[in-house]
């Protein structure tokens, strides 16, 4: 069957129904294993889970056609160079590649009766998505301000987060997991990150005091409801994303700042606005990992209903 040859136009970014439902043309059909299916689509409101940075779950819903409905089992990114079809962490190119399309790969429980040409409709699970676009939204709030708390633990200068403040969380992040209505991330404090200047002294005794900053202002960003927008250069899966979002002036750590916008580079999905998180609770917690000190920040969201 033949493979795209352009990346697969994606529609979750964009508010309002249509990230999630919408109609789509398939434009491939492939066996995947020895009970499941890949359907490539023109385009789809579907979020796939990206084995690059694979923080954000992926999407769950259906792929319907006149006759027969198919729950989705997976969605994940994929590759082609138009000979062959890679997916997940078979994709053997990055973002960007010469020749190659970015596509999202739906996978269904074989058999189904889909065939290329095939006007479907992909819809996806709208409380599941809201948790995580929760947890996402959340989870950028939370490295500011967990950059602002730790601002003063700088000895050298370095690289600068949206807001303008050291930036810890690029720095340290070893892993980050959006679960519904919230998010894990862990941080090593290894020897790399001392010698660019991040001191750990003291760091177990001022863990209240920072989560105390942290929790306080990601609780005065919620109280405003700014809104929050995915600013794209394109509408294709590889073109570049960024969450934005206009921060009135509320303490930042241990020093208020004055308002800024922030925009961070990301693939994944948000809330409108602010005020949907509801009330955040934070925790942090020190530990190791093979012999490295680690710093787990756990961040939870009530979350008002979609």
């Amino acid at each position: 069957m033949p493979l795209p040859s352009a990346d697969t136009s994606v529609l979750y970014p964009t508010a309002g129904p249509g990230s999630l439902r919408a109609h789509a043309i398939v434009l491939h059909v492939q066996p995947h294993g020895d009970d499941r299916e890949l359907v490539l689509l023109d385009r789809t409101p579907a979020h796939p889970v990206d084995r690059a940075w694979p923080d954000q779950g992926p999407d769950l819903g259906t792929i319907s056609t006149d006759e027969a409905e198919s729950p989705l089992l997976d969605v994940v990114v994929g590759a082609t160079d138009g000979t062959s079809l890679f997916v997940g962490d078979e994709v053997p190119v990055r973002r960007g590649a010469e020749g190659w399309a970015l596509v999202v790969a739906h996978v269904l429980q074989a058999p189904t009766r889909i065939a290329v040409g095939d006007d479907v409709v992909v819809s996806v699970d709208p409380a599941r998505r809201h948790g995580l676009s929760v947890g996402h939204t959340l989870c950028h709030l939370a490295s500011l301000a967990l950059n602002a708390a730790f601002a003063a633990r700088w000895s050298k200068p370095a690289r600068e987060d949206a807001l303008g403040r050291p930036d810890f969380d690029h720095e340290a992040i070893q892993s980050s997991t959006i679960v519904p209505n919230g998010s894990v991330d862990v941080f090593r404090l290894n020897k790399s990150l001392r010698r660019k200047g991040f001191g750990t002294d003291g760091l177990a005794e001022s863990l209240a005091a920072a989560t105390e900053s942290v929790t306080a202002a990601l609780r005065g960003w919620i109280a405003t409801d700014a809104p929050v927008r995915i600013e794209r250069d394109g509408d294709g899966l590889g073109d570049p994303r960024y969450w934005v979002c206009d921060l009135p002036a509320v303490a930042r750590g241990p020093v208020a700042g004055p308002a800024a916008s922030a925009r961070i580079a990301c693939g994944g999905t948000h809330v409108a606005s602010l005020g949907e998180l509801g009330t955040a609770s934070v925790s942090l917690g020190l530990g190791e990992d093979d012999g490295t000190p680690t710093l787990t920040m756990r961040c939870t969201a009530t979350a008002r209903p979609a």
